[in-house]
C-alpha cells in the first residue's frame, strides 16, 4: 500500500515538474527599421534557433524606422533595430528610449545617381530622395552633400521624402528623383540597373551610430532578464554571421531575405555585411556624439546639441556582458 502511494506521489511530482519546466518562450515585437545587412544577425538568430536557446520568440517585423519608433513609444513594439537619430528624436520629445547594443558604427551609404550626372556640379537644381525627414538616411544625405561641397538651399537641391528602400529605388528608376543614398547590399543592384555611384560615403569613415538594439527604460526595469537574454542572442547572431564556417547558411539567409539571386551580388553582400559589425557590439559613444552634433548642425533637431551620448545609450548591459567574458564565449 505504501509503495503504491509512493508511486502515485512520484508520478504526480513528475507531471507537475514537467509543467513548470516547459515554460513558454517570451513573445514580443521586434522591429527593424530598414531592409539591409544590419538585420541579417536577427534573421539568422531566428532561423538557426538562437532566440529559442534563450527561450525567446520575437516576432521580427519590418517597419520604416520613424514609424517603428512611434510604435515603440506607444508600447506596441518592445524592441527595435534603429539608428541613434530616431532615439535622439524620441529623447528630445520626452521618450525614455535607450540604445543597448551598437550594430553599425559609421555611415555606410552610396549615392547613386541617374545617368548623365557625372559630378557634384550636376546635382545642383536636382531632386534627391531621402527616407524620413530626420532619420539616419536624411542625415547621411546632408553629410554626403556636404562632402561634395553642396548645400541644399544654396544649390537648389530638393530633398524629397520618398520612404523606404524599395520606394526610393522605384522613385529613382521612374525619374521622380535624380539621386538617392542606398546601403551597400542595394547599391550594387541599382548600379546594375544603370545608375552609377557618385559618392561612397563609407570611405569617409564618419563616426556614426547607424543602428543598434533599442528598448525603453520602462521595459528594461520590468523585464531585465528578457532584455539581457535578447542582447545575448543578438550578440550570438552577430558572431554566427561573422564565423566563416557558417558562410553557406548566412549567404542563403541573405539571398532569401534581401532577394539577391546572383552569385556576385551575394558574395559582395556577404563580405560587406560580415565586415560591418564590431566584434564587441557596444554602443559607440563617439558615433552617437557625431550624430548629435550633425543633427544640430544640419537643423534636423536643434535640441540634439543639449544631449550627451549617455542620454542616448545605456552602457551597463554591454559592460556586464564584456566583464563576464560573454563576447569572447559567443565566438568560441
Amino acid at each position: 500500500m505504501k509503495q503504491r502511494w509512493l508511486a502515485v506521489v512520484l508520478a504526480w511530482g513528475l507531471v507537475v515538474g514537467a509543467g513548470h519546466a516547459a515554460e513558454p518562450p517570451t513573445r514580443f515585437m521586434f522591429a527593424y527599421g530598414a531592409i539591409g545587412g544590419n538585420a541579417v544577425p536577427l534573421w539568422v538568430a531566428k532561423e538557426q534557433g538562437i532566440f529559442r536557446k534563450y527561450n525567446l520568440d520575437p516576432q521580427l517585423i519590418y517597419i520604416i524606422a520613424g514609424r517603428a519608433m512611434q510604435s515603440m513609444l506607444a508600447g506596441d513594439i518592445q524592441f527595435g533595430l534603429l539608428g541613434a537619430t530616431h532615439v535622439t528624436n524620441a529623447v528630445t520629445a520626452g521618450g525614455d528610449m535607450k540604445i543597448l547594443l551598437g550594430m553599425e558604427e559609421k555611415l555606410n551609404y552610396f549615392l547613386n545617381v541617374r545617368p548623365g550626372i557625372k559630378s557634384a556640379e550636376d546635382l545642383k537644381g536636382k531632386k534627391v530622395g531621402i527616407g524620413t525627414p530626420s532619420g539616419s538616411l536624411a542625415l547621411a544625405t546632408y553629410v554626403g552633400l556636404d562632402h561634395l561641397g553642396l548645400v541644399p538651399r544654396r544649390d537648389r537641391i530638393t530633398l524629397l521624402n520618398t520612404g523606404s528602400t524599395p520606394e526610393r529605388m522605384s522613385a529613382l528608376f521612374a525619374g521622380s528623383i535624380d539621386a538617392a543614398f542606398f546601403n551597400p547590399e542595394v547599391e550594387q543592384v541599382v548600379v546594375q540597373q544603370g545608375y552609377p555611384v557618385l559618392l561612397d560615403l563609407g570611405k569617409e569613415n564618419v563616426p556614426f551610430q547607424s543602428s543598434g538594439l533599442v528598448t525603453s527604460r520602462k521595459y528594461m526595469r520590468a523585464n531585465p532578464q528578457v532584455v539581457e537574454n535578447l542582447a545575448k542572442a543578438v550578440v550570438e547572431g552577430v558572431a554566427y554571421v561573422q564565423n566563416p564556417a557558417n558562410k553557406k547558411i548566412v549567404t542563403d539567409s541573405i539571398a532569401r531575405n534581401l532577394r539577391l539571386d546572383r552569385a556576385d551580388r551575394l558574395e559582395r553582400a556577404y563580405q560587406t555585411i560580415t565586415e560591418s559589425f564590431p566584434r564587441k557590439p557596444c554602443p559607440s559613444l563617439a558615433g552617437i556624439a557625431s550624430v548629435l552634433k550633425l543633427m544640430a548642425q544640419h537643423g534636423l533637431n536643434p535640441r540634439a546639441a543639449e544631449l550627451k551620448p549617455e542620454d542616448i545609450a545605456d552602457m551597463s548591459l554591454c559592460k556586464k556582458l564584456d566583464d563576464s567574458g560573454f563576447f569572447e564565449r559567443a565566438r568560441q
